[in-house]
């Protein structure tokens, strides 16, 4: 498999597309900072840009540079981002932030290669910071830019194979412009983000306002929403979980670690229990049942991206002395407010908050 004929052509229509139709509004594209480019990028990983945008501006106003988000306690890092979801990719930003600091004096490589080694930072992503703020020619393959060359190309071979997803990348690579590196390599690499999202979607693509029209095997055969191939999906489970918020005289809420591996890992949570028996188990060494009230919630369904998440939250609310019960702590409205909580439990708390109070 070859690139098309209008080779040469490709990255100069990408790049005056994108001058006048792309997407120019956006905070991070202002700039050449890498720590705000490479900041906008973990937080766009699987996430709609305007979910994005508030994070974004509140995570600058408490770290402005990489050095400050290095110093700022884990604890505070993933508070800030509770509700934007997949919660690693905040571990790995702080561990970034720490790396970057103490492995480069504060200011990030300007190659992909050695981006690409840093805590969170894949080869698409580093391509990405490398592109926009250094000019470097470097492809990146995100699932827009994925699907846009693939229909251009006509490349149906199994991008579950990583053999096959390599050989995209070299012919990505050879799209690449050639020319005017400082201004062409970031207009390309945006404008091909741009079309993927706003032409070249995954459904109903609108061919006829596509630039590369002319040049894609996709369009010429008919039958763009072939591509990308790839067989393997991910297979979704359910799991119901169990949860116990437990509540003093004071409006303090009990909040346990989870695991440092698995949903939610190393986050604040309330108790979580994977059966009737274990929680009943938990309530019952709560102590004598008159000094708390117990109210079953409203059950609901949680949707991450390969789990769908039954929660039953049952609400105890009683005089507990402050006593510990088991592994974790007392933490009160403003407390738990700074603290990372992923957003069902955080929408619960705030629920039982305003009912109790």
């Amino acid at each position: 498999m070859s690139v098309p004929a209008g080779e040469g052509q490709v990255a100069e229509r990408v790049v005056a597309w994108q001058a006048t139709h792309g997407r120019n509004h956006l905070p991070w594209q202002q700039t050449r900072d890498p720590y705000r480019v490479w900041l906008s990028e973990i937080m766009l990983q699987q996430t709609q840009v305007s979910t994005v945008l508030d994070y974004y501006a509140r995570f600058l106003v408490r770290f402005p540079d990489v050095s400050a988000l290095a110093k700022a306690p884990q604890d505070e890092v993933m508070g800030l981002w509770s509700g934007l979801g997949y919660y690693s990719r905040a571990r790995n930003l702080h561990r970034c932030a720490q790396q970057v600091v103490a492995d480069h004096g504060g200011a990030f490589p300007c190659t992909a290669e050695v981006l690409a080694t840093l805590p969170g930072i894949g080869r698409s992503t580093a391509g990405a910071i490398a592109a926009f703020c250094f000019s470097e020619r470097v492809p990146i393959l995100d699932a827009n830019v994925r699907r846009v060359l693939t229909r251009l190309l006509g490349f149906d071979k199994d991008l579950a194979s990583a053999k096959n997803e390599r050989l995209l990348w070299g012919l990505a690579g050879e799209l690449l412009p050639t020319r005017d590196l400082g201004h062409a390599m970031p207009g390309y690499t945006q404008g091909l983000m741009d079309l993927g999202a706003s032409v070249c979607t995954p459904r109903a693509p609108r061919c006829s306002e596509c630039p590369l029209m002319e040049f894609c095997t996709a369009w010429s055969n008919k039958d763009p929403e072939r591509y990308p191939v790839k067989t393997r999906k991910l297979v979704r489970r359910s799991e119901s979980w169990l949860l116990a918020i437990v509540r003093d005289g004071q409006g303090r809420v009990w909040l346990q670690r989870r695991p440092s591996s698995g949903i939610w890992a190393g986050m604040h949570c309330v108790p979580v229990f994977s059966d009737e028996a274990s929680r009943t188990a938990f309530v019952s060494g709560l102590g004598d049942r008159s000094r708390y009230v117990l109210e079953d919630l409203q059950p609901f369904l949680h949707v991450l991206t390969h789990r769908d998440l039954h929660l039953h939250p049952v609400l105890i609310h009683g005089d507990f002395g402050g006593n510990r019960l088991g592994d974790g702590e007392w933490l009160g409205p403003e407390q738990w407010q700074a603290v990372g909580l992923p957003a069902p439990i955080r929408k619960l708390l705030d629920a039982t908050q305003a009912q109790l109070w």
